[in-house]
């Protein structure tokens, strides 16, 4: 509508278009593009669609795709599949385990706008990851394979337009995708991101290097500031801090001030969680509401529980030594802070989630929860 009134077309948006974009990134994350053309991303995915449209043309029995000796998904299939990376004499096979992923979300979407062929749609999809994961099981440069294959970031035209580049890692994490996700080599690099084996350039964040003191065994060449980076030593951290949070509260909570004066260990537990409540609230700002989950909201409603202790006792300071006022105000700053207590100790539960063992209990607590609320639901005839 806007069009026709004011006149304009295609080539007066695209001018538009330009004119709003910023010259100057402003954002670090900004700068980074996909390693290979969008186009020809797409290109590679469109050939791999076409394929499995070819090679699954009708319903089968799913065991046929996915079993190890599948007479649908073969050795030939793959090379075939790996050969969708060339184009214009350009070898772009780095690209085919992203785009399988991408074909994937397309049959995924396909199969909802398609019901009469949801079966055969998600078939195809299934088959996706399967061709993904041998293609990533059968990769032996390990150094390629990390780097190249699952580390890189790609694009796809969508609309006209790029998309936001994103890596193969990401892209299974986002869609789902169990088999992908269980194979040797995706588990690898996992594990190499997590140590902090494998980092980011820092003059290209789209790249990922290898981290080249990790076979040292000097102590002092990895006592280095920049590895807080890495995600094994910020929940290392976080675990430290929560332990000592959970010690303060301790303390506090077994060293009742009868006059209701703050004592060193109640200033650091209010100081600790003034820097809690700052890190939410900046990590809210930077992500947005797409950050707000469980655990967000049940330390939230810790601290505002401990601000709440805080208000009270500040009210309390308020008035004289020995008046009822102040004892009544320090009984509830007392209260709100004894009632937090459970909060306290299952918050560690978060942090212990990288731990096997309390992540499989959080695991069965979930599935445990989700089975009791569907016995809950009435049965409807």
């Amino acid at each position: 509508m806007s069009n026709r009134v004011f006149g304009w077309d295609s080539r007066d948006r695209r001018h538009l278009h330009d004119e709003i974009q910023a010259l100057l990134p402003s954002h670090r994350d900004d700068g980074i593009t996909s390693a290979i053309p969008a186009k020809d991303v797409t290109i590679i995915a469109l050939r791999l669609k076409h394929q499995l449209e070819v090679i699954i043309p009708c319903e089968l029995p799913e065991e046929r795709v996915t079993s190890a000796h599948s007479n649908i998904i073969t050795d030939a299939v793959i090379a075939t599949a790996k050969s969708a990376g060339e184009i214009n004499g350009k070898d772009y096979s780095s690209c085919i385990v992203f785009c399988l992923l991408i074909v994937k979300h397309w049959f995924k979407r396909q199969g909802m706008l398609e019901l009469w062929d949801l079966e055969l749609h998600e078939l195809r999809a299934e088959a996706c990851e399967v061709m993904a994961k041998k293609i990533i099981e059968a990769e032996e440069d390990l150094a390629y394979l990390m780097q190249d294959i699952l580390l890189k970031r790609y694009s796809i035209v969508l609309d006209g337009e790029d998309t936001k580049p994103v890596n193969a890692v990401e892209k299974a994490v986002d869609l789902h995708a169990v088999r992908v996700i269980g194979s040797s080599g995706y588990q690898k690099c996992v594990s190499y991101l997590w140590r902090g084996w494998l980092v980011q350039d820092d003059e290209d964040p789209s790249r990922f290097v290898d981290y080249k003191k990790k076979a040292n065994t000097d102590y002092w060449s990895h006592l280095d500031p920049d590895r807080m980076r890495v995600p094994l030593y910020q929940n290392t951290v976080q675990i430290a801090f929560s332990i000592i949070f959970l010690a303060l509260y301790t303390g506090a909570i077994n060293t009742i001030n009868p006059e209701g004066d703050l004592d060193i260990v109640e200033i650091l537990l209010y100081i600790f969680t003034l820097g809690f409540v700052c890190d939410e609230a900046s990590k809210l700002w930077k992500v947005g509401r797409y950050y707000i989950g469980f655990w967000n909201v049940f330390n939230s409603t810790l601290y505002m529980l401990l601000t709440v202790s805080f208000v009270m006792r500040m009210i309390a300071l308020a008035y004289p030594v020995d008046t009822a006022v102040r004892l009544h105000y320090n009984e509830l700053s007392y209260d709100f802070l004894a009632f937090s207590a459970p909060m306290f100790y299952l918050r560690l539960l978060l942090y212990l989630d990288g731990f096997r063992f309390f992540g499989a209990m959080l695991v069965v607590l979930k599935v445990r929860t989700l089975v009791l609320r569907s016995e809950q639901q009435p049965a409807y005839k």
